[in-house]
Formats: C-alpha cells, structure tokens, sequence
C-alpha cells in the first residue's frame, strides 16, 4: 500500500514513535563510509505525506540492509532530524532530510534477527515491505520497545539535544 500502513492507517504525528531511514550496504560501502566518520547528516527521503510529517526533533533510526549473510544487518544507528526534508532540484527527485544522527560501533548494532524475535518488534514495516522508500517508521510502542534493546534510544525518544555520550 503506497504511502498507508499496512493496516489501512496513515503514520500520523499521534503514533509515530520515530521515523526509520534505510541504506543498502550491498549497494554502497555503508561499513567503511562509517568507519571514517560515523556522523550522519542528512540521507534521501521519498517526497510523499510521510516527508511532509517529517519536522526537526523527531526521532530516527538508522537501518542497514542487504544481503542476509555478509553483515549484521538492522539498526545501526539513531538521532533526530536537525529539520524538514529539502526538495531535490528536479520534480520527482529525492529529498534531503537533516540529521544529527551517530552509527554505532560494530558490536552495538542490532542485528535484525534480534529485533524480529522480540514479539513486539516483529510487524516492523522494514520487516513487512523491506523494499518500501524511505522513510519508514516505527510506531510510539515500537520505538519504546527498540529502547530495551538500545541503552540510549529512550533518550532519544524524550527530548535530549544529542545522542547518549555513550555511543
């Protein structure tokens, strides 16, 4: 379903818990780009109703995919956006949203396989249409779920200008 949730529901600002960005590190060398520097500012959004939801302190999760069995793929990072989408020059084109997002070290990362096997994280959209635009979401109870696997992440959720020291 173009643009809807799976359910027939639009994301909307009341349950939007934070939006998921995705990479395909089969396709650009998503591992060594964030070896070199793991600050994240600003990644490609589809133009669309979600973009236009999009709006600066809002949560967002950074998800790496591929291939199934050269990296851990899922979440490998988290921040908020810094502001609203930026159109592309050209009509249709990618939008740019704003970030002040950080990748996590190697061994923080979750690996899907995790977050699939937790019964509240399981119906994530990346996992229902993993070929879907960006940007995706996870919904409030979702994102409070991905914090029990993510020291860190709730303070995201709660309003902190910055990630956790820690990562």
């Amino acid at each position: 379903m173009p643009d809807g949730r799976a359910d027939g529901r639009r994301v909307t600002h009341d349950d939007l818990g934070a939006w998921l960005i995705k990479g395909n590190a089969d396709l650009v060398d998503l591992a060594g780009r964030f070896a070199r520097d793991p600050r994240v500012t600003g990644w490609c959004v589809r133009p669309g109703y979600r973009a236009r939801l999009m709006r600066a302190g809002q949560p967002v999760v950074f998800w790496a995919s591929g291939s199934r069995g050269r990296l851990p793929y899922g979440v490998w990072g988290i921040g908020r956006l810094t502001g609203e989408p930026v159109p592309g020059g050209e009509p249709g084109a990618p939008w740019t949203v704003p970030l002040d997002l950080t990748v996590l070290p190697g061994p923080r990362r979750l690996h899907r396989d995790r977050l699939r096997a937790d019964p509240r994280l399981a119906g994530l959209e990346v996992f229902r249409q993993p070929q879907a635009a960006n940007p995706s979401y996870l919904t409030r109870a979702q994102f409070t779920a991905l914090a029990d696997h993510l020291p860190g992440a709730a303070d995201v959720g709660s309003g902190a200008t910055s990630a956790p020291a820690a990562w």
